[in-house]
C-alpha cells in the first residue's frame, strides 16, 4: 500500500488537563518524518492524553501541535489526517471487518470502486485479507488488531497514533505482533507515535524512545542509548528488569570516591559472582533465587547491602550459598543524589 510522503511531528510547550488537574505539563517533542517513536511510561504518566491531544480528541490548553509544519492545534480531528489505534481496537460488532476498514471512506462518500481497492491494499498491508467477510465476534484478538490497523491504514494518514494495541494479546501473540508492527512500519513508510508500558516493546521497536513520567518528558532516546547512558535515576530505574540496582551509601562495591552526594547503580547484568575464591569483590550470601527462562535473577545479601544479579541458568547458585560478588567501577551509573540527573564520569 502506497502512504503519502511522511509527515514530520513538532510539539512545542504542549499542555493538556482535565479540570484543574494538568496532565501534561509543556511538552517538547520533535518526530522526524518516518520515524517509529515509542512514548513509555509507567500508568497514570499521560501517554494516552498524549496521542489523544495530538489528534484533536483532547483539548490543548497551551503550547502549538504541527503537523508536517502546519499549525492544527485548533483543528477538528478529522481535519488533521492522522488515524489512532486505541487500546481497545473499538470496532463496531455488526459490522464485517471489510465494513469496519472501509467505514470512514463511506463516511466520506468515497467511490465504492475506489474504496473496494484502498480496502484491500490496507487489509492486505495489515496482513488480515482471509478475515474481510467475518465480524469481530468471530476473530481472535490479533485479527481485531490487525483490522484496527487496516482501518488506520486505509485513510493514508500523515500519521500513525497507536495506542498500546499490543496489551490485549496474550504473551506469544504480543511477540509476533511486535515485529510484525515494525515490519509494517518499514513497508508504509509513515510517521508513528506508538504509546506502551512494556519496556521490552518500546526498546525492540523503536527508533528513539520517549520516557514519559507524571506529564514530562524524561528522556529521548534511542534504545541503546537508553539502556547505555540513561539521563535520569529515574529513567535508569525504569527500564531494565530487573531494575538497576542502587549501591548503599555504605556499600564496599561503590568505587572509591562515591560519597553520599551521588547515587551509585549498577544493573544486574554487570553483577559478576563467582566462588568464595574468586580474587576481588566482596563475600556475600544468596538470600533468593529466580529462574527467567536461560537466565537466573540472584538476589544476595553483601556488607549489609542486597544486590540482584542475572547470571546464566547453567550457573545458579543454591539460596543460602555464599559467593563473591563483584562490580567493576566502569559499569556503574552516577546520578545526583538531590536533582537524580546523570553524573558526568
Amino acid at each position: 500500500m502506497t502512504a503519502p510522503p511522511p509527515a514530520g511531528l513538532e510539539l512545542e510547550g504542549v499542555r493538556a488537563a482535565y479540570g484543574d488537574r494538568e496532565v501534561l505539563h509543556g511538552l517538547d517533542l520533535v518526530v522526524a518524518p518516518g520515524e517509529l517513536i515509542v512514548v513509555l511510561g509507567p500508568s497514570g504518566s499521560g501517554k494516552s492524553t498524549l496521542l489523544r491531544a495530538i489528534a484533536g480528541l483532547e483539548p490543548v490548553t497551551g503550547g502549538r501541535v504541527r503537523l508536517s509544519g502546519r499549525d492544527v492545534t485548533r483543528l477538528r480531528p478529522g481535519r488533521r489526517n492522522v488515524s489512532m489505534v486505541f487500546q481497545t481496537y473499538a470496532l463496531f460488532p455488526h459490522l464485517t471487518a471489510r465494513d469496519n476498514i472501509g467505514f470512514g471512506l463511506a463516511v466520506r462518500d468515497t467511490p465504492r470502486s475506489a474504496a473496494g481497492v484502498a480496502i484491500e491494499e490496507a487489509a492486505r498491508a495489515a496482513g488480515c485479507r482471509e478475515v474481510l467477510d467475518r465480524r469481530p465476534g468471530q476473530l481472535s484478538g490479533g485479527e481485531r488488531q490487525r483490522v484496527a490497523l487496516a482501518r488506520a491504514l486505509v485513510r493514508r494518514p500523515e500519521i500513525f497514533l497507536l495506542d498500546e494495541p499490543l496489551s490485549n494479546l496474550d504473551a506469544e501473540l504480543r511477540v509476533q505482533t511486535r515485529t510484525e508492527l515494525r515490519a509494517l512500519h518499514d513497508r508504509v513508510g509513515g510517521t508513528t507515535l506508538h504509546v506502551t508500558h512494556d519496556q521490552t516493546e518500546a526498546l525492540t521497536l523503536a527508533d528513539r524512545v520517549a520516557l514519559l513520567v507524571d506529564g514530562r518528558i524524561e528522556q529521548v532516546a534511542t534504545p541503546e542509548e537508553l539502556w547505555l547512558r540513561p539521563m535520569t535515576w529515574f529513567a535508569a530505574r525504569f527500564v531494565g528488569s530487573p531494575a538497576m540496582n542502587r549501591l548503599a551509601p555504605t556499600s564496599p562495591l561503590r568505587p572509591a570516591g562515591c560519597g553520599d552526594a551521588l547515587i551509585v547503580g549498577v544493573r544486574p547484568d554487570d553483577v559478576r559472582l563467582g566462588h568464595p575464591g574468586t580474587p576481588g569483590g566482596i563475600s556475600g550470601t544468596v538470600r533468593g533465587v529466580e529462574v527467567a527462562g536461560a537466565d537466573v535473577h540472584v538476589r544476595v545479601e553483601a556488607a549489609g547491602d542486597e544486590v540482584v544479579a542475572r547470571v546464566p541458568l547453567s550457573r545458579r547458585p543454591a539460596v543460602g550459598e555464599t559467593v563473591r560478588v563483584n562490580v567493576a567501577p566502569g559499569d556503574v551509573h552516577l546520578f545526583d543524589a538531590v536533582s537524580e540527573a546523570r553524573v558526568a564520569r
